[in-house]
């Protein structure tokens, strides 16, 4: 795979007078675009490098995670979808992170951007105080401005730690 395959959407800075909705919206976007961001430029190999011993965190599974993340909160706890996981197993619920060499870029990236798209669709069809359909694993209920302020700290959180892996690869390093 070469590095020009890899494309990010666009970053564009949150509005500094907007209202509350835009407001967490355009952050969460900024933040998915962040992720996306670190991972630009890199091959398969470079992706599933590991930060550094003996952790086993990479870019490819930072992305991973995101795709089942949008998953749960939007698909599974917000509209109440009864879903499984994308790359998570039951006996590896942490297979989102556990990359291997036939783990892609491609499958990857897709599964986030479709669970993106999809997330965009049921957050449009309510309001930051509807709460959602579904529960969460430990049985409670969560309105959507609640899901878009845990995504926002979800990103950040782990964009850190892109930042970390990414300078690590290739000793790329900025925001």
């Amino acid at each position: 795979m070469t590095a020009e395959r890899i494309e990010s959407t666009p970053r564009v800075d949150p509005g500094t007078l907007t209202g509350e909705r835009a407001a967490l919206e355009q952050w969460l976007d900024f933040h998915r675009a962040t992720l996306a961001m670190k991972c630009e430029g890199l091959d398969d190999t470079q992706l599933r490098t590991a930060s550094a011993p003996p952790s086993n965190l990479t870019l490819l599974g930072l992305v991973r995670h995101m795709a089942e993340v949008e998953r749960g909160w939007f698909r599974k706890v917000l509209a109440g979808e009864e879903l499984g996981w994308i790359f998570a197993t039951e006996e590896d619920r942490d297979r989102d992170f556990h990359v291997t060499d036939q783990d892609t870029w491609e499958e990857a990236y897709a599964a986030w951007q479709g669970e993106i798209a999809l997330a965009r669709v049921h957050a449009a069809e309510r309001g930051l105080d509807d709460v959602g359909v579904g529960k969460h694993r430990t049985g409670e209920t969560f309105n959507l401005r609640w899901i878009y302020l845990h995504m926002i700290e979800e990103y950040a959180r782990h964009n850190g730690h892109a930042d970390l892996v990414r300078e690590r690869v290739d000793g790329a390093t900025g925001d």
